[in-house]
């Protein structure tokens, strides 16, 4: 039966500093610089006064994971050869300029306990929306360069070194890192840490230019409790079904997946619905339909710790296709489980089961459809069925939802053309991304998932700012893949205030509505 947990609660929290956390990041900046080196109380305390609103850190379960200090700067100093002692001040951030048009970085610090977490990517996130919110030109800083000094007598120059890593034929542990969260090399700056030896006294210049200052005056804003990105990345994974011989064996394909999509730095990736129907052959045993389910069931706890700990792990939000569960009342559910990076966990039931399912697994379906809150705006959940009946999609959308994840199953191309073509019409008459997820592949002996067909696809409305076909990205049916594509969030704006059809807006509310009843969920 699956247990209640601490749900919604985030694990990791990217938060700006306040003064009670300037004895830890003491202690933090001196566990990683040793303690000659760290930052001292009184220059922890002159960034935070200085420009409380640019110092982040990142918690998680209560512990400082990360650090990261920023403050204004105008251009001139900034693109300007400089040392870090220079420019911040001797670390004190005291060159901060309130009408200063460019964020300069001064630190990242990560805990060493907490390194492969992207911390550090969280915190330059952070740092980029800090920058979309104020207006300001970018973000520019002075980077280290590890790898300079054993690779010297090889290139010659540091500008030889740096160049073979801009250029891909070389690996720096750090600049590579940077130049691949969108900043630009400049220059170098000598002499900017007098102490950093390996990057030989050297940094990289970067910059990171706020795209939000190319974009088009007068462009409604989508009304939103919190700052939207400007471009969301989603990655959906075409999933093969095969026998497996252990839990940890799934866990290796599952992480596998997440790890591709949080590499080319999606913001979600979703998997198919019953994903986890695969398990059934871990035991290879001849069991009802029913005993499966609830067999199945029992695994609740490890998927939900597994998707979890991948969605914190690699920083990325999870659409974690559906799970059979048993909810307190004996009842079984097709759950959902979103799992965002900040460690939260949602679960949302398939509202609608198929007959199949109501028979032969005696699935019952869930009584309500809410929107999950995410870092990239609210999301709804369509599981397969579900996307054929509009008012759940318009029920999300009402609720402010931008783009519907649907994970599916079907069995032949009959079954997939009516979720396909449903997904298409929900994102031309809510005006919004549908993002598609299906099993392909086979599992003999399986009961009632013997074979699959499945073509993946990301979704748009059809008008002019959108994919000709309204089609942003598609697979070929039937072979394990993964699908990327880049929403933009405005464009949606731009089609529900002036597009060639405004659906939201010429719904006749004088005319018809639709109301929700209010049900309880047994419990998921």
């Amino acid at each position: 039966m699956a247990k209640k947990t601490n749900e919604h609660t985030p694990k990791l929290l990217v938060r700006q500093a306040t003064p009670a956390d300037v004895p830890a990041l003491v202690e933090l900046t001196g566990r990683v610089y040793t303690p000659e080196w760290g930052h001292s109380a009184e220059m922890l305390r002159s960034q935070q006064t200085h420009f409380p609103e640019g110092q982040f850190v990142v918690e998680y379960e209560g512990r400082l994971a990360g650090y990261c200090a920023t403050f204004r700067i105008d251009e001139a100093t900034a693109l300007a050869p400089h040392t870090w002692m220079q420019i911040t001040g001797g670390g004190m951030a005291s060159r901060h300029k309130p009408d200063g048009n460019w964020l300069y970085g001064m630190e990242v610090v990560v805990h060493p306990d907490f390194r492969g977490m992207r911390i550090g990517q969280r915190l330059y996130q952070a740092r980029k929306r800090l920058c979309t919110d104020l207006k300001l030109r970018g973000i520019v800083f002075g980077g280290r360069i590890p790898g300079l000094a054993k690779n010297f007598s090889r290139y010659g120059s540091a500008e030889a070194y740096v160049q073979a890593v801009v250029e891909g034929k070389r690996r720096d542990q750090t600049l590579s890192f940077q130049l691949g969260n969108e900043f630009e090399l400049i220059g170098l700056l000598r002499g900017y840490v007098q102490g950093d030896y390996e990057s030989l006294g050297y940094a990289a210049h970067l910059v990171w230019r706020n795209p939000r200052l190319l974009n088009q005056p007068d462009i409604p804003s989508i009304p939103s409790p919190q700052h939207l990105p400007d471009s969301v990345r989603v990655a959906s994974v075409q999933y093969l079904q095969r026998r497996i011989s252990s839990f940890e064996e799934f866990a290796t394909q599952v992480e596998y997946f997440t790890n591709i999509a949080a590499d080319y730095s999606a913001d979600f990736v979703t998997f198919p619905e019953l994903i986890t129907l695969q398990l059934l052959s871990i035991e290879n045993e001849e069991l009802s339909p029913v005993d499966s389910i609830r067999t199945l069931s029992q695994y609740t706890p490890q998927v939900k710790e597994l998707f979890s700990r991948l969605a914190v792990h690699y920083n990325i939000n999870i659409i974690a296709g559906s799970h059979p569960t048993e909810m307190d009342a004996g009842e079984i559910h097709n759950v959902c489980y979103v799992c965002l990076r900040d460690g939260s966990i949602h679960e949302r039931a398939k509202i609608h089961p198929t007959p199949s399912e109501r028979t032969v697994w005696n699935i019952i379906g869930g009584n309500s459809a809410a929107t999950v809150q995410t870092d990239c705006g609210p999301i709804g959940v369509m599981i397969c069925y579900d996307a054929e009946f509009p008012e759940v999609a318009r029920h999300l959308t009402d609720q402010g939802a931008l783009i519907l994840f649907v994970p599916f199953c079907t069995d032949v191309r009959e079954g997939y053309l009516r979720v396909r073509y449903c997904s298409q019409a929900r994102a031309i008459e809510n005006q919004c991304y549908v993002v598609l997820s299906g099993n392909v592949g086979n599992l003999p002996g399986v009961n009632n998932f013997d074979i699959q067909y499945g073509q993946s696809c990301i979704l748009t409305p059809s008008d002019f700012p959108f994919a000709r076909d309204g089609i942003a990205a598609d697979s070929t049916p039937n072979i394990e893949t993964v699908l990327f594509a880049d929403l933009r969030l405005e464009n949606l704006a731009r089609a529900r205030n002036s597009g060639a059809v405004q659906n939201l807006k010429d719904r006749r509310f004088d005319l018809y509505e639709t109301r929700w009843a209010r049900k309880p969920d047994s419990g998921a």
